[in-house]
């Protein structure tokens, strides 16, 4: 599973591959959906180390898109939060949440996808109700 989410952790795009599929390969399918979803307007998208490569940074900037990678440092003591990884790193756990995402027991790729697009208007439709609650 592929994800691209914005500063705020909300889902943009999804593309459900195989686990056997290289991530890079997906670049091409992900920017395309995510120019779609936001009308052109995204310019850079910080990527953890498995969409690395010229071939990647290519895909990319086709759809107008710079790729920033977020590596680790060299010299590593332990847990190290990485900027700007951790904001997809929590989409996937607040995904994990739900009972029927913690398991990839779809046979569909497609209904995979819809089912993590429901889970995100849940949880837009929790925070926007919580927002309502707080401000009356």
């Amino acid at each position: 599973m592929h994800l691209a989410v914005d500063t705020l952790g909300q889902l943009l795009a999804a593309v459900v591959t195989p686990a056997n599929e290289q991530e890079r390969a997906q670049v091409d399918a992900l920017a395309e959906k995510v120019q779609a979803a936001t009308g052109e307007s995204v310019e850079v998208a910080f990527v953890d180390q498995g969409y690395t490569g010229d071939e990647a940074a290519a895909e990319a900037a086709k759809h107008g898109i710079r790729l920033e990678v977020v590596k680790l440092p060299t010299a590593k003591h332990g847990f190290v939060l990485l900027p700007r990884r951790w904001v997809v790193e929590r989409s996937f756990a607040w995904m994990a949440r739900f009972r029927r995402l913690a398991r990839d027991y779809e046979r569909l790729s497609e209904t995979l996808a819809g089912l993590h697009f429901v889970a995100f208007a849940m949880l837009m439709a929790h925070r926007f109700v919580t927002f309502m609650v707080q401000s009356a």
